[in-house]
């Protein structure tokens, strides 16, 4: 067995694009194409995590939509399921009765022999599938480039007219309040860390500071470098599935509702700080941010103490 197949083998291709096992055709090329855009390696030159996952996205674009390859990648998976289910259900008494046991093992050597049969076959077939040079891997891959580079080119386009809105509003960075539930006495803050939402927002944009509140459980503030990225989290975040997050504006709120997103619109702030006009303007505007936030650390501080000393 090659150590190409090995590694598909310890892999959930299903779960891997976030599909079921009985998605269609159609469905597996649009979970593709929505997984690969967020790890293509045109767009994560430096991340060897994305690149990757790419490898592995694109592998099991092979193998799920191609009808046998996808047949013996189930016979594969279920064989593994029901070899788990046998051993589960072996206690200790049956393993000390020898002919029941003989009889497992008899048992077992033949059903690994099938597994080797059926592994075997797709093999055979992810062999196939790289001799005819998969061209629907490429076709797909093409068209994800073609997306990106319409991104980029719409990023450019919108580049002016976000430069000139940021002018206009406050110079105040966009902040948000985020509660959840918590005892007094739970160490783990109800699960959220600073790490933790650092994780679940960083996906909208740019997080400049996440202030978890070491007195007050529950709650922490997140400052973001965009007000784009800060809505799209009011918008969608929900947080960990056993303690949804509560999130609320604190500063920064627009006045008027931003440009529906665009594939792709989350620009990092290197590629922001790239296309500003002014650079000393842009240096005086990150100044004010870095004031900003000590001020914010201090009246949050100056929360705590107060409410400590009211209870």
């Amino acid at each position: 067995m090659s150590g190409k197949v090995k590694d598909l083998l310890q892999m959930d291709l299903y779960g891997l694009l976030g599909i079921e096992n009985t998605a269609t055709t159609k469905e597996i090329k649009k979970a593709y194409r929505q997984k690969a855009l967020t790890c293509h390696p045109d767009k994560n030159p430096d991340n060897p995590k994305a690149v990757e996952l790419f490898h592995q996205l694109s592998q099991a674009l092979e193998v799920l939509t191609d009808a046998a390859a996808r047949a013996a990648y189930d016979k594969v998976c279920a064989a593994k399921k029901q070899a788990e289910e046998r051993n589960r259900k072996l206690d200790d008494k049956r393993k000390k009765i020898k002919l029941d046991l003989e009889a497992r093992e008899r048992l077992a050597e033949a059903q690994s022999q099938e597994e080797v049969q059926i592994t075997r076959t797709l093999e055979e077939e992810i062999a196939r599938l790289r001799e005819e040079g998969s061209r629907q891997l490429e076709e797909e891959q093409r068209l994800i480039r073609e997306q990106i580079q319409r991104e980029s080119e719409a990023q450019q386009q919108q580049i002016g007219d976000h430069n000139q809105r940021s002018c206009s509003r406050s110079n105040v960075t966009p902040k948000l309040k985020m509660k959840w539930k918590c005892k007094k006495d739970d160490e783990m803050n109800g699960g959220y860390s600073q790490d933790i939402l650092l994780r679940l927002l960083q996906k909208y944009g740019d997080v400049l500071n996440v202030i978890v509140s070491s007195k007050k459980r529950g709650s922490a503030v997140v400052e973001f470098a965009t007000v784009r990225a800060a809505e799209l989290a009011v918008k969608n975040e929900s947080g960990l599935s056993g303690n949804p997050l509560k999130i609320s504006w604190l500063e920064g709120q627009p006045d008027i509702p931003a440009p529906a997103s665009q594939p792709g619109q989350f620009m990092s702030s290197q590629g922001s700080l790239t296309n500003e006009r002014d650079y000393e303007s842009v240096v005086m505007m990150r100044m004010r941010q870095a004031a900003e936030r000590q001020r914010l650390i201090e009246q949050m501080q100056r929360e705590d103490e107060e409410e400590a000393a009211g209870s």
